[in-house]
């Protein structure tokens, strides 16, 4: 004797120009969009100016969000949480590009206000000297090689053979942050500047290897408004990319261990 067939009773969930094909693309790239506007976004670290405390090929996350949120595609905030503060490493708009297509990290070492002053390896700050100690870890320190320091430098034939070994490991505290800074023996290329105030809605960047960094030094301050997100963490990193396509590490030279290393 056959069997009855039971008619499916369900309901059939119809298609629609969201729910299928192109309309479900565009929600995705929709979301993504979003995320990267107003939450995090990622970015490759291509030179050596904050060694040691990121690499040259690390890839880190951004913290859009923390200062605020602007109107997209905008400078314009929309909303405004928070101020950015000193030991802060940022994300920005490099100043000295009109098309503002640049995009520069560095460390907040003075806020509107502050007086800055460097000399012989001590940064000052409103006449007091952020306080330099010996390294408690070389965790970051143990990753630098000599051609890190070699491609750092540019046209200067005498700077060519720069080697790891000329340098010196500090720590530097400004009583709230912890950070790795590296000087050279015998002093760098700026060894004095300043005294400096910083401007209203400015602020003044250095990188944390203090003597091959291009930075507020040589190109003045950060406009607010430059400002692009706070680094949080690097989520991939390798000693070397591909020839041809610089943003993608070559899987045999990633550092493993790098991979969820909080930036402080």
């Amino acid at each position: 004797m056959a069997e009855k067939k039971v008619p499916d009773l369900k309901p059939k969930k119809q298609k629609t120009f969201w729910n299928d094909g192109f309309g479900s693309i565009l929600i995705a790239v929709g979301i993504a969009l979003v995320i990267r506007w107003g939450l995090v976004e990622a970015y490759v670290i291509p030179s050596g100016s904050m060694l040691p405390t990121l690499l040259i090929h690390d890839h880190i996350f951004v913290n859009k969000f923390v200062y605020g949120l602007r109107v997209p595609f905008s400078e314009k905030w929309l909303t405004h949480f928070k101020n950015p503060a000193r030991g802060e490493v940022i994300v920005f708009k490099y100043p000295g590009d009109q098309t503002k297509g640049t995009f520069f990290i560095k460390r907040i070492v003075g806020i509107p206000g502050d007086k800055i002053y460097y000399e012989e390896g001590a940064l000052f700050v409103n006449d007091k000297p952020l306080e330099k100690m010996a390294p408690q870890s070389d965790w970051d320190y143990k990753f630098l090689r000599d051609k890190d320091f070699r491609r750092h430098q540019s046209s200067d034939p005498s700077q060519q053979d720069d080697h790891i070994e000329n340098y010196i490991h500090y720590w530097e505290s400004n009583g709230t942050y912890k950070h790795n800074i590296l000087l050279k023996k015998g002093g760098g290329y700026l060894n004095t500047f300043g005294p400096l105030i910083v401007k209203e809605n400015h602020l003044f960047v250095m990188g944390d290897n203090r003597d091959n960094s291009h930075d507020s030094r040589y190109w003045g301050q950060v406009p607010m408004e430059n400002i692009l997100g706070r680094a949080m963490f690097v989520w991939l990193s390798c000693e070397e990319t591909f020839e041809n396509i610089p943003f993608l590490c070559n899987p045999l030279t990633i550092r493993l261990t790098r991979f969820f290393h909080f930036i402080n």
